[in-house]
Order: structure tokens, then sequence, then C-alpha cells
């Protein structure tokens, strides 16, 4: 299967490393993206915005063989749930790493802008809950990683008028089990709408804070695994 790997705010291809080699071991076509503008001044990136990124995990879709799957992290998920909205004949799976699928005209959160674009805050910006398993070393060495995003990419509604319903949907939560998610959206408007009209979701705890892919990136490969085979 291609699986496509989206990143949140902040990381790139890069991030994705240690689940690229644990799925390509599983004999998937792993396809780690780096974003438009992701570590550029505002220069060159101050035109850039959601709909840029859902535009380039698309061209992704259209260059694969067959259908693919999508999986997006945090922010990526507003990214690929996008991506699934404009070819949702080509997506067999959508996957959601600590996220939800957003409804139309949601963004994905809002950040100081710096120079023109928006720097990665640090570590100490996210509440425990999100970074409770990130040891300091894993934080020295993945804080190079980090780089700015396009000043307009967290703030820009996603647009979807499309068929993304019928997309089946994998959520695999840091903290959080099916039920738990469930009492959290019913508090969320028109996010827990977005849930329930999904056709076919599953959701699966991790139990890790908001990044496995750092603090887990081999039971975070095997869910994915699990859940393209699916």
């Amino acid at each position: 299967m291609d699986i496509i790997l989206v990143p949140g705010l902040w990381l790139d291809a890069s991030s994705w490393d240690d689940v690229t080699r644990a799925l390509e071991a599983a004999g998937h076509r792993a396809r780690p993206l780096t974003l438009p503008g992701v570590g550029e001044a505002a220069g060159k990136s101050a035109d850039i915005g959601i709909s840029d990124w859902i535009e380039a995990v698309v061209a992704q879709i259209d260059a694969s063989t067959g259908s693919v799957v999508l999986v997006g992290h945090s922010g990526g998920g507003n990214v690929v749930w996008g991506a699934a909205d404009v070819r949702p004949d080509r997506v067999a799976r959508v996957i959601l790493v600590d996220t939800v699928p957003p409804p139309p005209g949601s963004a994905i959160s809002e950040f100081p802008v710096v120079d023109g674009v928006i720097p990665f805050p640090g570590w100490e910006h996210f509440p425990e809950e999100d970074v409770h398993d990130i040891d300091a070393e894993t934080r020295a060495h993945t804080l190079p990683l980090t780089a700015s995003v396009p000043a307009r990419v967290p703030t820009d509604p996603v647009v979807l008028s499309g068929d993304r319903h019928r997309v089946p949907v994998t959520m695999l939560m840091g903290s959080l089990d099916q039920g738990e998610l469930e009492a959290q959206l019913d508090q969320w408007g028109p996010y827990a709408d977005e849930y329930r009209a999904i056709h076919d979701v599953t959701v699966t705890k991790i139990d890790s804070g908001h990044w496995p892919q750092f603090t887990q990136p081999a039971r975070l490969a095997e869910l994915i695994d699990a859940a393209s085979a699916l």
C-alpha cells in the first residue's frame, strides 16, 4: 500500500523517519512529505495557505497508482481530510494521529507570528498531557527537526464540500479511548457532527502524548500497518 505521511505543524518528512522504516519493513511504500513553505522566510511563504498544503497531498495521490492511505498527525489531519474530500475515490483510508476530522470552515489553531512566519513555540508551550512522554534527550534530539510554518496555514479555514464521509477513518489517539473521545467531541459542536457523519470510523488509544512518532514509533507503525489492512 502507498502510505502518504503528512506531518503536523513545524515538522517535515524527517519527523516520520522511524515510522517510515518500520512501514517499509512491513512491505508498504511509505511516502513522508515536507509541505510547502516549511522553514521558508516570509518572503517565500506569505502566500501559502492550507489549500496549498492540501493540493500538495492531492498531487501525491494523483502520482500514485491505485488507492492510497493518508496519515495526518495533529494539524496534518486537516490537510489529509481536505485531500480525502477532493479525491475520495482514491483514498482507501484516512488515519488521524492524535487529532480529529475538522468540520468545514474550521482551522488548526492560532500561534504568534514572528517576522511573518510562525516558529515552533518550544516544548514548554504545550500542556503536560501532550509532552509527558518526551524526555529531555528526545526533546534535544527533535528540537532541531522543527521549522517555521507559513503564517496563514494554522488559521486558514479548511474548505470541504465533497463526499469525504464515505472514506473509512481510523483515529489513533494518544490518551483517549473511543468513549472518552466522543464525550469530548460532544462539547465541540460541529466537530461532533463531522465525526458522526463518517460512515466507518475506528478509534484506538495509543497510550502516548501528542507526538508518538518520536516516543513510540514502533507502536505507531504497527497501528498504521494494521489500519491499512482493514
